[in-house]
């Protein structure tokens, strides 16, 4: 259990910080993160740090996929969640 609390932290932090660093190359016209790779990352776990890199970096917001897809996201992986853990 400490494991997957330890590796959802990790996952979450890396999410958070991939918002950051596209916000940053994006201001810099440098090369960006892929929206995929953004999104596979909130989909693997990260929806908490995709959500609050969202908002405190101001990125992503105004595009659709972003606003409801993190929620949708986090929305599936609650709901697999309780599946799990009603069938234990």
């Amino acid at each position: 259990m400490e494991l997957i609390v330890i590796c959802g932290i990790i996952v979450n932090a890396i999410t958070f910080l991939l918002f950051g660093v596209d916000k940053w190359n994006a201001r810099k016209g440098r090369r960006r993160i892929s929206e995929r790779t953004l999104l596979l990352f909130a989909a693997i776990g990260g929806t908490f740090g995709a959500y609050v890199g969202m908002w405190f970096f101001r990125h992503k917001t105004k595009k659709v996929k972003f606003y409801f897809g993190v929620p949708l996201i986090f929305l599936l992986q609650a709901g697999g969640i309780l599946w799990i853990l009603s069938q234990i």
